[in-house]
Parts: structure tokens; sequence; C-alpha cells
């Protein structure tokens, strides 16, 4: 990918917020992004909107919050991955020279599609609501047998997440003391080996992402670094199209819905040999400080996965680390970052990002 930069970020933080609307959270993630790049919404000549669960029309509805100025407006969905493949088609729309900027906006309430739904409360819907916690449990009770795994591998990954979640403001679970092991373990177990801790929570947010020219980035914000996207895959060939490899990555955010979606994705993503996750755990090579930081803004485990805007989150997320603007989180030298996001076990989504 050439010539498509992150102009801006913004996100309302991830939670259970009964009192506000898609709209509410959308709008300020919307205008948060618009004033990290140094925009206005005049500027903004079309927009891509992902979401899941929202009514119909609620992309062009919500668009209609920053203004009435006539840019088209497409609605994105994608399972898990609708914000990432949001973000790709306004990459590809820049990229293409169909438009110099470009609004990303992602928002769901996936409270009130368990309240609609009747999920968890009704044992008509217990299957459906437990469905991904059985199948991931299934494929750490595999890996167990066939590697070796312990739990307490997967609870160090949902221990280092929920400490980095910790040192940021947008996550859904903050803990006021640090999470050990042991602590992770004795949550409640939703379906063996995975315990609640290991699970990311349901929740609603918005996140935002505003697309151009690496050139308006450097004219609009000349003093900080600019971020450009080198890749954006919906296939296998994740490295080839930025002509990088898993070693050149500095961090790197996954799609961690379950801890052994994270351990597994070590190896799938070359960041590890096949086999060797576990004893990279335990030196510790992914938390903050390690060789190559996994999740750094405590991933959908404790950031939270409301759906739509989870992919922007991660956008969000690694467009900061890359400008030195994560603070207590902050990857040191970060230069080269990788954003992936699975959907419904279908779609695989991978975004590179590197500082200018």
């Amino acid at each position: 990918m050439k010539d498509v930069a992150v102009l801006g970020v913004g996100m309302h933080r991830f939670g259970m917020w009964a009192e506000k609307s898609n709209a509410d959270m959308a709008r300020e993630a919307g205008l948060a992004a618009l004033r990290d790049a140094g925009l206005s919404f005049r500027d903004v000549q079309a927009a891509y909107v992902g979401y899941i669960f929202a009514p119909v029309m609620s992309a062009a509805r919500t668009m209609k919050e920053f203004g009435l100025t006539g840019i088209p407006v497409q609605r994105v969905e994608n399972a898990s991955a609708t914000g990432s493949a949001a973000f790709r088609e306004a990459c590809f729309a820049v990229e293409s020279g169909r438009h110099d900027v470009v609004m990303v906006l992602g928002f769901d309430k996936m409270s009130e599609m368990i309240q609609r739904s009747g999920a968890g409360t009704d044992p008509a819907y217990l299957e459906d609501s437990i469905l991904p916690a059985a199948f991931f449990a299934m494929w750490a009770t595999r890996r167990i047998h066939e590697r070796g795994t312990k739990p307490e591998h997967l609870a160090a990954i949902a221990a280092k997440n929920f400490n980095n979640g910790a040192l940021n403001p947008m996550s859904q679970r903050q803990p006021d003391a640090p999470v050990t092991v042991e602590k992770v373990l004795a949550s409640r177990m939703v379906a063996w080996p995975l315990t609640a801790m290991m699970s990311c929570p349901i929740g609603d947010g918005a996140a935002c992402a505003i697309v151009g020219r690496p050139e308006t980035a450097r004219r609009l914000r000349p003093e900080r670094p600019v971020v450009r996207v080198l890749a954006s895959e919906l296939q296998t060939e994740r490295y080839e199209q930025a002509s990088l490899g898993p070693a050149d990555m500095d961090l790197v955010q996954v799609h961690d819905a379950f801890a052994i979606e994270e351990l597994e994705y070590y190896e799938l993503l070359g960041l590890c040999r096949e086999g060797e996750a576990e004893a990279a755990i335990e030196r510790g090579d992914f938390a903050l400080g390690g060789r190559v930081p996994v999740s750094t803004d405590g991933g959908l485990i404790a950031r939270g996965h409301p759906g739509g805007p989870t992919g922007l989150a991660q956008i969000w997320e690694t467009t900061l680390q890359l400008r030195g603007e994560a603070g207590r989180r902050q990857v040191k030298d970060a230069r080269v970052g990788l954003c992936h996001m699975m959907g419904g076990g279908s779609v695989c989504a991978i975004h590179i990002l590197a500082r200018e």
C-alpha cells in the first residue's frame, strides 16, 4: 500500500454505557479523531462506518451527528473484523485517488444486543451465548494435549493484558492492583480451561480513524511523526505487501477474545517458531519491555470487544505507539506495528503501520 497515512485517531472508552447511545459514543470518538488530525468535518470527503448490532441505516444517521455535508457513507460489517474491514476500505479509497481525506468510524452496544436476545438469562439462548467460549476451550484443550500447554500459560497472557489495560485510559477493565496468574486461575470458570479473566467482556464503545495522504499529515501536524499504512490484507500475504517480516515488528495487536487465541497467534504470525509459544511466554517475550510486546493496550481481554469498533481501537493504539504518545505503556523506539483481527472464524484482517 502506497501513500496512505493515519491523520488522526479517537476513541470513546469501552465499557458498559447504558446511559449512552451509539450516536453519543460515535460523536465523541469522531470529534476526538478530527481534533487529533487538525481537521474539521467539512474536510472529510467520505466515510466508512462499521457496526454489527445497531439497526439498519445507523451509519447514515450517525454521520449526521457531525454535519450535513453530502459525503458518501458506506456501512461495513465483517463480524469482529468489522472495524478493520472498514479501515481497509478507507485506505483503498485514498490509495486509489478517489478521496484525499476519509473518516472510518466504528461503534456498537453489545450490552443492548445481549439484553434484546435474552442471551445469558434465557436458557433458550444459552447455546448461542456460550458457543465462542466452548469453541476456544476445545482449541485450548487440544493444545494442552498436543503441546503440553498449561493453564498457567493462558493465565500469564491474561494477566499481562489486564496489567497493560490498567495503563490505558480507554480500557474497559482497569484493575486497581497488579493482576497475577493466580488471580486469573481463581476467577470463575467459563469453559475449561478458560476462566472469566481469560475471556473478553461484552461492552459498548466507539473508535475512529481519519486516513489521508502523508503530505496532508505533514502539513497538518508538522511537529509529530507521520504514521503510514504499509499493508492491508484479508489474505495470508500479510508481510509480503509491506516487504517486511515478523522480526521487523516492534509491537503487535491481536484478536485475543480468549487467551488461547493470543498464544496460537504468536506462532501463526511468526513471532516465535511453532511449538515455542509457551517458552516465549515464560521468558516474557510478549510483555511490555519484552522482545515484541503484544496487546499493548490490554487487548480484547482488558480493553474490551464491543464488536464494530474493536479493530479501530487497535489502529488507535498502534498509531499512538508509533508517534511515541502511549504514555506508561509506550514501547521504546517503536517504528512498525501490526494489527490483527479475526471475524467469525472465517475472516482475518491484517494492517501494518509504520512511523515515517
